[in-house]
């Protein structure tokens, strides 16, 4: 897998181009309507069309019907889709073949048997993003700023590529990618001023960390 940065819950034209000035490889649009980072359709696809072939489109949903997956794919063309809610393999399976599109598996941990869940998903998915499990009592099923034990992490070797989520800012991501051994990371609030507000320089800060310590892991791989 190549180190992966997505910068997800964008919102504005300026900070999906700070995202994108930044090297982000995926940029995420979140269809979830009680997230204080939904984007409407058209909106939507104003900010896709400034992202088209500069970073890969990815297209958040919570346990979405197909009418609104239709919509999204017809109206906003995203790259894959993150499927953020308690979708079932079977449910992503038939996602897929539907829509045509590719499908990446929001998976809630926060301790080390809630790996193996994620494994019933390697053979339909077509990646992972490990986040921490949001709290009973949460509204967002992710995007809560919450982190959990990135060592649990370690040694997680899916067949598909994965991503680290969860409580990620540009102070501890270096941290985050050194303990669970992601070569990707996934960030929203983080990189928030408020809830639903992006901040430019804290993209900009969050892409860099990110990427120097991909460095400093391949770095420290290298023969001498």
């Amino acid at each position: 897998m190549v180190p992966t940065v997505k910068i997800c819950g964008l919102a504005t034209a300026a900070t999906l181009e700070a995202a994108l000035d930044a090297g982000a490889d995926m940029v995420g649009l979140v269809f979830f309507a009680r997230s204080p980072r939904f984007v409407g359709l058209d909106h939507a696809r104003e900010l896709a069309a400034q992202a088209r072939d500069r970073a890969r489109i990815v297209a958040l949903t919570v346990d979405a019907d197909d009418a609104l997956l239709a919509a999204i794919a017809r109206v906003v063309g995203p790259d894959m889709l993150q499927l953020h809610g308690r979708e079932t393999p079977q449910r992503v399976a038939a996602i897929k073949q539907a829509f045509g599109l590719p499908a990446m598996k929001a998976i809630g941990v926060s301790e080390a048997t809630d790996f193996d869940r994620a494994r019933d998903y390697e053979g339909v998915a077509d990646g992972l993003l490990i986040d921490a499990k949001p709290p009973k009592d949460a509204v967002l099923p992710g995007g809560n700023g919450r982190p959990f034990d990135w060592r649990l992490a370690r040694g997680f070797a899916p067949k598909v590529p994965w991503l680290l989520s969860g409580g990620l800012d540009a102070d501890n991501v270096g941290a985050a990618i050194a303990l669970s051994g992601a070569l990707g990371v996934d960030v929203s609030s983080g990189v928030e001023r408020a809830p639903g507000v992006k901040d430019e320089k804290k993209i900009a800060a969050f892409a860099a960390a990110a990427r120097a310590a991909f460095a400093q892991r391949y770095e420290a791989r290298s023969p001498a």
